[in-house]
C-alpha cells in the first residue's frame, strides 16, 4: 500500500493520497488550505488517478482545497452531514472571521458532487476499504477512516482532529464539546489495537499503543477517567 502525505498551508493540516500502489487508483483525504498544488505534485511522482476525496470534518483548513481538486479531476467529495455547511460558510464553523486576506485565498463552496457519510459505513474506493466511524467532539461531523491489518501492514488509523501524537482536538469552536470528544476517545479509540498506526490531521504519526501509554487524554479515558482537561490541544 502507497499512502504519501504532506502539511498544508498556514495550519499545517496533513493531507493523505492513498493507493494500493505506485501508478493506480488513490484516495485523496483532507485537502486543505493550499494543498491542491502538493496533490497534484504526489500525483504525478506517484503516477495515481484520484477516485475520491474523504474529509474527516469540515473546517476549512482540512477543505479548502476541496473545489479546485475535485473539479480538476471530476471526483466527488464525502463528508458527514453535519458538517456539509462548513464548506460554504467556513466563518459560521469558526464563530468568528478567519480574516479577508486569507479569504481571498480560497474557493469557498462545494464540488458538484458530494456524498454524505454515516457512522459505521464501509467505503470501498480505488481497490481500497475505509471503516467511517462518527466521532464529534471536535465538530458535530468528525469522523475517523480506519483501514483493516493485512499480512503486510498493521491496520491505518486517519483520526483527523479526534486524537493527535500526545494531544487532542480543541473543543471551544462552534458545534465542539468536550464530554463529546471523550466519548468519541472512549468508543472508536480505545478499542484498536495498539498496533494501529495513526495518520491525524496536524503533527507525526504516531500509534494506538503509544497514545494509551502516553496520550494524557486516552490514557484516562481507557482507564475509565474524564480526560486531563487541562492537558495542551491542537487543531484550528
Amino acid at each position: 500500500m502507497l499512502i504519501a502525505g504532506f502539511p498544508a498551508g498556514a495550519w499545517g493540516t496533513n493531507c493523505y493520497l492513498v493507493a494500493p500502489a505506485a501508478g493506480e487508483e488513490c484516495v485523496i483525504i483532507d485537502p486543505g488550505h493550499q494543498a491542491a498544488q502538493g496533490v497534484e505534485e504526489a500525483l504525478r511522482k506517484h503516477r495515481l488517478k484520484p477516485v475520491a476525496v474523504v474529509l474527516t470534518h469540515g473546517h476549512i483548513d482540512h477543505v479548502a482545497s476541496v473545489v479546485p481538486v475535485c473539479g480538476a479531476h471530476d471526483v466527488p467529495a464525502w463528508i458527514h452531514p453535519e458538517d456539509r455547511f462548513m464548506m460554504s460558510d467556513p466563518e459560521k464553523a469558526l464563530g468568528r472571521s478567519i480574516g479577508m486576506p486569507l479569504m481571498g485565498e480560497l474557493t469557498v463552496g462545494e464540488p458538484d458532487d458530494v456524498k454524505e457519510l454515516t457512522d459505521g459505513a464501509r467505503l470501498a474506493l480505488a481497490g481500497l476499504e475505509f471503516s467511517v466511524a462518527h466521532a464529534p467532539g471536535h465538530t458535530k461531523g468528525s469522523v475517523t477512516f480506519r483501514m483493516p491489518e493485512t499480512t503486510e501492514i498493521p491496520s491505518v488509523f486517519f483520526s483527523g482532529d479526534l486524537l493527535f501524537a500526545g494531544s487532542i482536538g480543541r473543543t471551544d469552536l462552534p458545534g465542539g464539546s468536550h464530554a463529546e470528544i471523550l466519548d468519541s476517545l472512549a468508543r472508536v479509540c480505545v478499542p484498536l489495537d495498539d498496533s494501529t498506526v495513526v495518520l491525524s490531521g496536524h503533527g507525526p504519526q504516531t500509534t494506538i499503543g503509544q497514545e494509551r501509554a502516553t496520550n494524557p487524554y486516552l490514557r484516562e479515558v481507557a482507564s475509565g477517567g474524564q480526560g486531563a482537561q487541562d492537558a495542551p490541544r491542537r487543531g484550528m
